[in-house]
């Protein structure tokens, strides 16, 4: 089951939020979303269900024990574990891939290729069990004795499938100690919304031109269907993966979870290195905390530093998928900020904002040229389609190609990428209230320090001015700030209408996590 599913949205949603807040009792409530997440996952995937329970069950053992023992058999426990995680994920993601090539170079079958289908969401869920275990041997956050907790953290429906990663220590506390509101009800519902327009009417429809240019090929497409292809998808996978975390951030406050903030406007970045503080945030600070750091960081010689880096990015690219495309990927990555931090940082920063965001944009532009294209000759077809090398519009005519129809929908992604609508939005804050807004004050409140990742201004209209703000404004300004409010969720509303609509009609709803 996806969020833009019809069965997610009409049946299992409703169901479970009735459910959840008939229930009493902080313990019920827990093992109800416990068995929502299971038939969540088991509806897809129900020969794989027996996979995660016992992924639960393995990660609360070894946490129970690492958590009760003392001396070098706590660091072979963790061994243990980290090997049991890491063999089932191996195992079921990369045999496929180890097995063809592994073959490949000897030249006869060694190992057989036993073309398992992949478990939705376990590269997700195992790198959650993962850390929740490390931490516990840290002595960071105290073992869950209670596995029915634990699963649910585990399992949890929300950001199951497709991230964000949640650590156990951002919702520890929670667990028995959360406190649902009707505001955090309705502004978790709010960036739900948010989350399920990006996703079905912002990534579905760009989708479209994105599969249709790369199913052409670049001899067909040239040069102008290259780019658009390429933009499309750029956005597509933008809209696609940040949607899926709004939805998930939004379900997990209407259930009174806090979750951290997964993507910060990444598309406006004037750095590979700023893009990778703003993007998927909770992978790279997994990657950060679990493999850098432990390897010395950059607190080592340079050689070291340059291998930390190399291990990081290299095991990057290959979680995203067993294929030789996810691995160029990382190294491509690794090679971008290896030359920003030896070579051109402090140069790239004197430089005017739009000739950084532009270098920006070209590499990540790059970056999803690499990620998007599994086959290596077809990328290097559509490569040459960028630079001119089959004219304009390739053997197609200019009408033929069709991406001039997708125009305004790429405007309207440009446009989605900025917080234009935001910072439009603590503009009638600050004018309803008589402060000035200063560009300091709106990155800090809106745009938060991705060290702190907070989601409490995402979509929470009831934070941005005090009732003692309001009550001292003229009446003009409190009617013209309720206006716009209201404006806001009348707004919402009708996007979920119309996305709800798109899901019913069977329209084109690619699911891009299958590799996950």
């Amino acid at each position: 089951m996806i969020f833009s599913s019809s069965t997610f949205l009409l049946v299992f949603l409703p169901l479970t939020v009735i459910c959840y807040f008939l229930v009493l009792g902080r313990a019920c409530k827990n093992i109800l979303l416990l068995l929502a997440s299971l038939v969540f996952y088991a509806w897809g995937e129900p020969v794989y269900l027996f996979l995660m329970i016992v992924s639960i069950i393995v990660n609360w053992g070894f946490g129970v024990a690492i958590g009760s023992t003392h001396g070098p058999a706590r660091k072979a426990l963790l061994a243990l574990d980290v090997t049991a995680n890491l063999g089932i994920l191996g195992f079921f993601k990369y045999e496929g891939f180890l097995a063809a090539n592994v073959n490949a170079l000897l030249g006869h079958a060694l190992i057989p290729d036993l073309q398992l289908p992949l478990p939705i969401g376990i590269s997700f869920y195992t790198l959650q069990a993962l850390s929740y275990v490390v931490d516990v041997y840290r002595d960071e956050v105290p073992p869950q004795r209670n596995p029915l907790y634990l699963g649910m953290y585990i399992a949890m429906f929300p950001q199951l499938v497709a991230g964000p990663i949640v650590r156990y220590s951002t919702i520890q506390d929670q667990i028995l100690h959360r406190h649902e509101s009707l505001r955090d009800f309705a502004a978790g519902a709010r960036l739900f919304c948010v989350g399920l327009a990006k996703k079905v009417l912002l990534a579905n429809t760009v989708a479209i031109l994105a599969t249709n240019m790369l199913a052409e090929g670049g001899p067909a497409i040239g040069a102008i269907g290259a780019w658009a292809g390429l933009a499309a998808y750029t956005f597509q996978i933008f809209f696609d993966f940040s949607g899926y975390s709004d939805m998930a951030i939004g379900l997990g406050k209407m259930f009174g979870f806090k979750y951290l903030r997964n993507f910060n406007y990444p598309y406006i970045s004037r750095s590979v290195t700023e893009f990778w503080r703003r993007w998927h945030i909770s992978l790279s600070s997994f990657f950060r905390d679990y493999v850098y750091i432990p390897l010395g960081g950059n607190r080592v010689t340079p050689p070291r530093w340059v291998f930390n880096l190399a291990v990081v990015w290299l095991l990057t690219g290959f979680w995203h998928g067993a294929a030789w495309n996810y691995i160029l990927w990382g190294l491509y990555y690794l090679a971008l900020l290896l030359l920003e931090k030896l070579l051109i940082g402090q140069w790239l920063r004197r430089l005017p904002a739009p000739i950084q965001w532009a270098y920006t944009a070209l590499a990540f532009m790059g970056g999803w040229l690499l990620f998007w294209i599994e086959d290596l000759s077809a990328m290097g077809q559509y490569l040459l389609a960028l630079v001119g090398a089959f004219g304009a519009t390739g053997s197609s005519t200019f009408w033929e190609l069709g991406a001039w129809s997708f125009i305004p929908v790429l405007l309207m992604c440009a446009l989605a990428s900025t917080p234009i609508v935001p910072w439009l939005r603590a503009r009638v804050v600050a004018w309803t209230i008589g402060r000035p807004l200063a560009k300091g004050t709106f990155m800090s409140d809106d745009l938060p320090n991705t060290r702190l990742l907070s989601t409490d201004s995402l979509c929470d209209y009831e934070g941005y001015a005090s009732d003692g703000e309001l009550s001292d404004a003229p009446r003009r300004r409190k009617v013209a700030y309720g206006v716009v409010l209201l404006a806001s969720d009348i707004a919402l509303v009708a996007m979920l209408l119309l996305s709800i609509a798109s899901v019913a009609s069977g329209s084109f709803n690619p699911f891009i996590y299958f590799r996950f």
